[in-house]
């Protein structure tokens, strides 16, 4: 692909492959981080704006504002609080969620790995644990094709996830979907975040990668000035690192799988806890 920088506009082309396969996913998730971002002026992130993507007679391309983008040289404090305000974003029409449910408009990609992204009938904690279940564990095991990963989650996990989310109300947020440290970094002194796999759900799926996002405690103070901690957290937090585990797995090999199913077998200690 061939990125041109004309009049504070960045245009991405490239001539082998449709807008669809190319650009969309990654247009329609920027369209919808920047207008939740925009929802909290000051506070929130610096997204570009997706002004046209298509196909053209040589091809396809993507036109969008172009950020002179630096290292992470925000303050993390001012991520931290950022994010939340990301995740704290009511959906609506404009940001592409009209009905306030799970889900994407198009399924995308993370890294190389196709994300299944069909939208849920509902917008409850339910409708939350049936996709998960399917759409995202369920779909990097099959994937993955290791019998001892899938016999946990099929046999000890899944029937059981429920459990993990009692007490606790969760709502659609927009999530970046692949938030690590390579896709963080500043605009003007302003914390800015790329290379999406966006789509809706609960928050905390958020912090799947954060193993290696390099998070500290002003990052954190940050986001949970504005967004608390839901009782069950660290429960959760290693359900949400398995996906990312096993999608690495299923990019790069190696010791991922392991890694995986530790996660995994963790969860069923948690849930034979709480039975």
């Amino acid at each position: 692909m061939e990125m041109i920088i004309r009049s504070r506009v960045l245009i991405g082309q490239t001539s082998t492959r449709s807008a669809k396969e190319m650009f969309e996913g990654e247009a329609l998730g920027l369209q919808a981080m920047y207008e939740c971002s925009r929802q909290k002026g000051d506070d929130g992130l610096v997204i570009p704006q997706v002004h046209y993507w298509g196909d053209y007679s040589n091809g396809s391309l993507m036109i969008m504002d172009y950020l002179d983008l630096s290292g992470r040289t925000s303050s993390d404090y001012d991520l931290g609080k950022a994010m939340a305000q990301l995740h704290l974003a009511a959906p609506n029409g404009a940001n592409g969620n009209p009905k306030g449910v799970f889900g994407f408009a198009v399924d995308n990609t993370i890294g190389g790995t196709p994300q299944q992204n069909a939208w849920t009938t509902g917008g409850t904690t339910e409708d939350w644990i049936e996709f998960y279940k399917h759409r995202r564990m369920g779909f990097q095991l099959q994937l993955a094709g290791d019998r001892g990963c899938s016999q946990l989650w099929d046999d000890h996990i899944a029937p059981r996830l429920q459990l993990l989310f009692e007490g606790i109300t969760v709502k659609p947020s927009l999530l970046h979907g692949d938030l690590w440290s390579g896709n963080i970094g500043s605009a003007n002194g302003k914390p800015s975040i790329f290379d999406p796999a966006t789509y809706w759900g609960h928050h905390e799926a958020e912090w799947g990668m954060s193993w290696c996002a390099s998070f500290g405690r002003d990052f954190w103070d940050g986001y949970r000035s504005i967004l608390p901690k839901d009782p069950g957290f660290e429960d959760r937090k290693p359900l949400y690192d398995a996906y990312h585990q096993l999608n690495h797995y299923n990019l790069f090999g190696g010791f991922y799988l392991g890694s995986a199913k530790s996660q995994l077998e963790q969860v069923k200690r948690i849930l034979d806890e709480k039975e």
